[in-house]
């Protein structure tokens, strides 16, 4: 048997040897759509060709998200059996909404995440890169300096950015930033909770994120303003006021994976550009022509968000396999990103590829709502930094999250050098 499942999920596994893409391969090649039965967790369909993915995706009355969007364990799922029912689950995010409910509330925020709305926030975007790269630059000496890319660039980039759009003040940015590397990152020894038994930190996690919440969302019920956490307090869909566990799940949505997703990234993105010496010069040489697909490839090339879970409503035969209804799958979207049939040289890292059909934004009726935020501040620190950037080398290596849903750097130490604003 190539794989049970559990080598594509074990957090510690991505932390020392970082995503599978030799299971994947193989499997790509072997048994694309691989049932997988690990000990701990309900069994799925391990889905790796993007062909599949995209035709999983575009139906979504057949595979649905409403049963979740991450595999559970054997005994969480017999506790959701029971009718058990924790903090998270009163929370209900869009990502776990199916049509034609999901296009209902996808309605409320997506307004504010189209290109020609985002225009207003461009000056935030460039602001925040401008001052993360100078203060680069004054903390050289004799003409270098050293950083972790990750804690020092690539975490207060997007967090401010999505900050500044929600109304939180500054000093709530450490509070979001710790409860969302712990919901996201849980099993990680840096970011893990306190408590002992993973499921009562779980809990405890819930109940923090729930409190923190709906504090926010009184204050802006009470007294709304021109911001992002306004809206979503007092929006109305069919002309009720949203519930309260819609309210709580969109603002689980933005608050957290906002801007972890666009932070890992960039981290993965810098990274690449470091290993990738020629690659990064044809960049710093035409920062502002190359950037778009840079950006592109990065995402490719990163896949912050490694998979999503999708559950068959009915029977379905997908390329000559019989999936039956009420089986998991799980969609590998860092596989689908490595795909031979898709993308030429998939494991070379090309700042000019074209054409690019990643999936590293998800395809189909939950493509990602906030892509175009991720990709505009992606483009604005990449432009900002690489057009500046004479050299630079790794210090140490490199250091992985032990997370297998949203993956990828924690901690990236490097030396460089650094030409004067532009």
């Amino acid at each position: 048997m190539i794989t049970d499942g559990t080598d594509l999920l074990d957090p510690l596994r991505y932390a020392t040897l970082g995503y599978p893409h030799e299971v994947w391969t193989r499997l790509r090649r072997e048994s694309p759509l691989h049932w997988c039965e690990p000990v701990e967790l309900v069994p799925f369909w391990a889905v790796t060709r993007h062909a599949h993915i995209h035709e999983i995706s575009s139906q979504p009355e057949i595979f649905e998200n409403g049963k979740g969007i991450v595999p559970a364990t054997r005994e969480v799922a017999e506790r959701i059996a029971r009718g058990e029912r924790g903090p998270f689950d009163m929370m209900q995010t869009i990502i776990t909404m199916d049509p034609p409910k999901h296009r209902k509330y996808r309605k409320v925020a997506s307004p504010v995440f189209t290109p020609q709305a985002l225009n207003r926030i461009d000056e935030t975007v460039q602001a925040s890169a401008k001052r993360l790269v100078n203060r680069l630059y004054e903390s050289q000496r004799n003409g270098e300096g050293s950083c972790d890319f990750v804690t020092d660039v690539a975490v207060p980039h997007p967090l401010r950015i999505l900050a500044t759009m929600l109304g939180v003040p500054e000093a709530d940015e450490p509070t979001i930033l710790r409860l969302t590397q712990q919901l996201f990152a849980g099993d990680d020894p840096e970011f893990k909770r306190p408590e002992a038994d993973r499921d009562e930190a779980f809990r405890q996690l819930g109940i923090e994120i729930l409190t923190f919440f709906m504090k926010v969302i009184g204050d802006r019920r009470a007294s709304p303003r021109g911001d992002l956490a306004s809206l979503l307090a007092n929006a109305k869909v069919d002309g009720a006021p949203m519930g309260d566990i819609e309210t709580l799940g969109y603002y689980l949505i933005v608050f957290t994976a906002g801007h972890d997703t666009t932070r890992n990234s960039l981290a993965g993105g810098m990274l690449a550009l470091i290993e990738n010496p020629a690659e990064r010069e044809k960049l710093r040489r035409d920062p502002a022509g190359r950037v778009v697909d840079a950006v592109e490839e990065i995402v490719r090339w990163t896949t912050p968000v490694n998979y999503m879970m999708r559950t068959a409503a009915s029977d379905y035969e997908l390329d000559g396999t019989k999936i039956h209804a009420g089986e998991r799958l799980l969609l590998f979207y860092a596989s689908a990103n490595r795909d031979e049939d898709v993308f030429e040289a998939p494991f070379e890292f090309k700042i000019d590829r074209h054409p690019n059909p990643h999936l590293g934004f998800g395809t189909g009726e939950h493509f990602c709502l906030g892509s175009h935020l991720a990709r505009r501040s992606q483009r604005a620190l990449f432009n900002e930094l690489v057009g500046r950037l004479e050299d630079v080398e790794l210090t140490g290596p490199p250091e992985r999250l032990a997370a297998s849903f949203v993956a990828g750097v924690k901690h990236l130490p490097m030396r460089y050098r650094l030409g004067p604003p532009r």
